[in-house]
């Protein structure tokens, strides 16, 4: 008897500290007994898991980070996460341990037929619930490895259920599987930017598959198997999505269509498949431009590297310049893919409806590399002050995970890229990629990065790399990229910003005047220029000169035994004896 109520007073704590909602409805005004009885009643409850499951704007969880405020080794910050400086430890609760969304959804699956409804009705609203479960278990697997999985909402009372074991990834995949497959089925196929459809989740499967089935092959450690069959998955998906025409990349003029896609107030339909909208009458907005443009919210720079990793204008490699690793800002941005110059502040930069030319802000970019992706109008610099769409699905990540997968596999041809790759380089007038050229000349900068690929295939998985990376920045991917191709090394490589020779006046956009003094002693005097006293405002890497450094007095490390997975919380293992933590975080 003794045992028996141990027993049931540690399922009221395992209940209580897995989720804080398992003991309420999901939604207040629907219970078993009057539930579903309507089509509106089924789309009340599954546009409950928009808001709660997809990413957010101006959120960062130091991982899985939000629709701009993304970090990695792609943009620096001022201060460094336990992520990048090795002193993660084994949290007591939390830490992406969390299943309550998971309940909401079980809940529903669980009670929709209540209403009697037909299948004909009720079909899309399931595929959306299935949706979201192959996409909460897809960021659970991608951050854990191993969980349970639960079919039925968790009850309070159900031990067997609170005390179940990690199950297999392979498992929980095989099921993730099955729900996108659902979905896929039984959704709507009209576009709509603003709703789960087929698209979105065709777009789902091809980012899942691919994540897989680079994660098992390159993570040989754990011994999973089928990574060519989720790759050959990720391209069967995203060329169906490919092929249905409902989607193009957005083109409008080479020098301002990558930019102006992101700064649209309104999602781009041509392009963008998913997006967060935001609203000036409702007050719904966010803080891009505050937080990139402004020296109190994390001044953040693009990495050294990844500006290296832009291409020039006539598609030849940056880094095959002589003395590109000392070059000047002015000189290192002349003739570069123009993505870059729709990425970061570059000589001749105006903001959107202003007509006077602005150098980099020291004071709010750590590496000297301004970031301008998303922003907008001067006038929206304020906190909360932004309003232009967030893309969470787009085209160009489908074309990306369709050329990663092809080439991964090493079935990408040059054909493959013309329907991916070059669709993207034709937005801003960058000439296509020659897969026999890139195979035959593997970019020996990339290699010295990827430290993972080999073999005959090793330059075109660089290239698709290296497109994946600039295309894609600021917009969540990096660390679950680095994470699933076993390139977790990067993280601890010291960040690195603009080249100086050492102190002295600088013309930033060669327009014959000085817009930066670098000093030592006394800050000179004038006024139009910007003032940084070397060894206090800015730290070269060696010394009087070299490479802006940031945070180079905090050490980066990352355990490669260990950090490719997150570690479950301690209260969670001690109340749930059957769950073992992740190898190296014992």
């Amino acid at each position: 008897m003794k045992n028996i109520f141990i027993i049931a007073i540690l399922s009221l704590i395992l209940f209580e500290s897995c989720t804080k909602v398992l003991d309420r409805q999901p939604l207040s005004q629907i219970s078993p007994e009057n539930a579903f009885n309507s089509e509106s009643e089924l789309q009340l409850y599954v546009n409950s898991f928009y808001d709660s499951m997809l990413p957010l704007a101006d959120k960062d969880d130091n991982a899985f980070t939000s629709l701009y405020n993304e970090s990695a080794d792609n943009i620096v910050r001022d201060s460094y996460s336990d992520l990048l400086t090795g002193n993660r430890t084994i949290p007591i609760s939390g830490g992406g341990w969390s299943w309550g969304n998971l309940r909401n959804i079980n809940y529903f699956l669980q009670n929709y037929k209540i209403g009697g409804l037909t299948n004909n009705i009720t079909n899309k609203y399931v595929g959306v619930a299935k949706f979201f479960r192959a996409y909460f278990y897809f960021n659970m697997v991608a951050r854990f490895g191993d969980v349970p999985w639960y079919s039925k909402p968790l009850e309070s009372n159900d031990v067997a259920m609170l005390t179940t074991p990690r199950t297999p990834r392979t498992v929980v995949m095989d099921s993730v599987m099955n729900d996108i497959d659902f979905a896929i089925a039984n959704l709507g196929t009209a576009k709509d930017v603003s709703q789960i459809t087929k698209s979105t989740a065709l777009a789902l499967k091809s980012r899942i598959c691919l994540f897989e089935g680079t994660f098992r092959k390159y993570h040989t450690e754990f011994g999973l198997p089928n990574a060519t069959d989720f790759l050959q998955k990720s391209a069967d998906a995203s060329l169906l999505l490919m092929q249905s025409g409902l989607y193009k990349i957005y083109k409008t003029t080479p020098n301002i269509a990558y930019r102006d896609l992101f700064a649209s107030y309104n999602p781009v339909t041509d392009e963008v498949i998913l997006a967060r909208q935001y609203n000036v009458s409702l007050s719904i907005y966010h803080s891009v431009n505050y937080y990139t443009m402004v020296s109190s919210y994390g001044r953040p720079g693009m990495e050294k590297s990844l500006v290296n990793s832009y291409l020039m204008k006539d598609g030849s490699r940056f880094t095959d310049q002589p003395g590109y690793a000392t070059m000047a800002f002015y000189a290192e941005m002349q003739n570069r893919d123009p993505r870059l110059y729709q990425t970061v502040r570059a000589p001749g930069y105006q903001r959107i409806g202003g007509t006077t030319n602005l150098t980099p802000t020291y004071t709010a970019a750590t590496t000297g590399y301004q970031m301008i992706k998303f922003v907008t109008a001067a006038t929206e610099d304020g906190i909360s002050k932004s309003y232009n769409a967030l893309p969470i699905f787009r085209y160009a990540e489908v074309l990306l995970n369709y050329a990663e997968a092809k080439a991964e596999t090493g079935t990408l041809s040059q054909a493959d890229v013309d329907a991916s790759i070059k669709l993207l380089r034709d937005r801003v007038g960058m000439p296509n990629l020659n897969l026999a050229d890139a195979i035959n000349r593997p970019d020996p900068y990339l290699a010295k990065q990827y430290i993972n690929v080999s073999g005959a295939n090793q330059g075109a998985i660089l290239e698709v790399r290296r497109e994946r990376r600039l295309e894609l920045v600021m917009e969540g991917f990096r660390w679950n990229d680095l994470m699933r191709w076993k390139e977790g090394h990067l993280l601890a490589v010291p960040f690195k910003g603009q080249y100086f020779p050492g102190a002295g006046s600088f013309d930033l956009d060669g327009d014959g005047k000085n817009d930066l003094i670098i000093y030592t002693g006394t800050k000179p005097s004038g006024s139009g220029v910007q003032f940084l006293k070397l060894g206090n405002d800015v730290i070269l890497d060696n010394g009087s000169s070299g490479n802006i450094a940031v945070n180079g007095n905090i050490p980066k490390t990352f355990n490669e035994n260990r950090d490719y997975l997150f570690p479950i919380p301690v209260q969670e293992l001690q109340l749930n004896p059957n769950l073992k933590q992740n190898p190296g975080w014992q």
